[in-house]
């Protein structure tokens, strides 16, 4: 219940107790706990100084004809104006990478949310082995991309194992040196490589689930598949929102696997993500400015897709 006082000069002053002064400006900004700040400050530097100022150095970077120069170097970089980001529009290289960061989302993101939930949800009900099956779906996430893409060539080159098994059935060019094949091919791989990371997230959420409402369903003459559905699904939505927008802010940053498993985007850049292509423009070609530009619509372009998942999949808490 709120109380009133009166001031001096009769008004009545909402939200003050009587007899009690109103709070001193400093704890209206740091709250009723400032110590609290000081044990946040360490997390809050670090995110202003890897995130934050990177960040406004690259919109920085976007607006002008930006290069590097050796240290103490007062080199002229003229003001472009908008004329990057009309530039990032115009080139058909940068849109092609959009598609091909679009097709992998799309195969990428539901393929880990429906095999992460339902894997976890397989192994949280065993009871034999269940260590050694949560370990080995999380070693293909701890090994390195470098040996794991070195197995994946193995299996899915011109000559491979999988070629070699499908006989004539073998697509040509092979998987990863076929325009239509290869993100496809990438977005699995990735699938498989991070899906581990995810079972994790939905087994730590199937523990808070009440044993009791599969029991009442349970009762309720429910069965396994109707109890996933009823249950499990409503009960890691939390979880499932969470996957979604790691999943899709991981995939949009996509940048190791097809340098390694393409050669750096081929063929004729069906492969190259757009931060594959930020590396090109902005190290190897020498255009950082440009290569920024290309970084500030990504990131507005994820923001806006994470804007959208939690919107829709996450809903409004009750």
């Amino acid at each position: 219940m709120t109380t009133q006082t009166t001031s001096p000069r009769g008004r009545v002053r909402p939200g003050t107790a009587p007899g009690r002064a109103p709070r001193p400006a400093l704890q209206k900004v740091l709250g009723r706990n400032p110590l609290g700040w000081l044990f946040s400050a360490p997390y809050l530097v670090f995110v202003l100084a890897i995130f934050a100022y990177p960040v406004c150095f690259a919109v920085y970077m976007s607006f002008k004809d930006y290069f590097f120069a050796a240290p103490g170097v007062t080199v002229d970089r003229p003001w472009v104006g908008l004329q990057n980001y009309v530039r990032v529009f115009q080139d058909p290289q940068v849109l092609q990478s959009f598609r091909n960061v679009a097709v992998f989302l799309v195969i990428n993101v539901p393929l880990t949310v429906v095999l992460a939930l339902v894997l976890s949800a397989a192994l949280n009900s065993v009871v034999r082995w269940s260590t050694f099956f949560r370990v080995s779906y999380y070693v293909p996430y701890v090994t390195a991309s470098v040996a794991v893409v070195g197995v994946w060539l193995f299996l899915f080159s011109q000559n491979g194992v999988v070629n070699s098994l499908l006989g004539p059935l073998a697509p040509s060019p092979s998987w990863l040196s076929n325009s239509a094949l290869a993100m496809p091919m990438i977005a699995v791989f990735v699938t498989w490589k991070q899906l581990g990371f995810y079972i994790l997230l939905y087994l730590a959420a199937l523990q808070n689930v009440p044993k009791e409402l599969y029991e009442s369903a349970a009762t309720d003459g429910a069965g396994r598949v109707r109890q996933f559905f009823s249950v499990t699904v409503p009960g890691v939505r939390p979880a499932t929102v969470l996957v979604l927008l790691l999943s899709t802010v991981i995939g949009a940053n996509l940048f190791t696997e097809p340098y390694l498993l393409t050669g750096g985007g081929g063929p004729n850049g069906a492969s190259t993500s757009p931060v594959l292509l930020i590396y090109q423009q902005g190290i190897q070609q020498g255009h950082p400015g440009y290569a920024a530009a290309i970084g500030i619509v990504l990131m507005i372009g994820v923001l806006v897709i994470a804007w959208l998942q939690n919107r829709f999949a996450g809903g409004r808490e009750s």
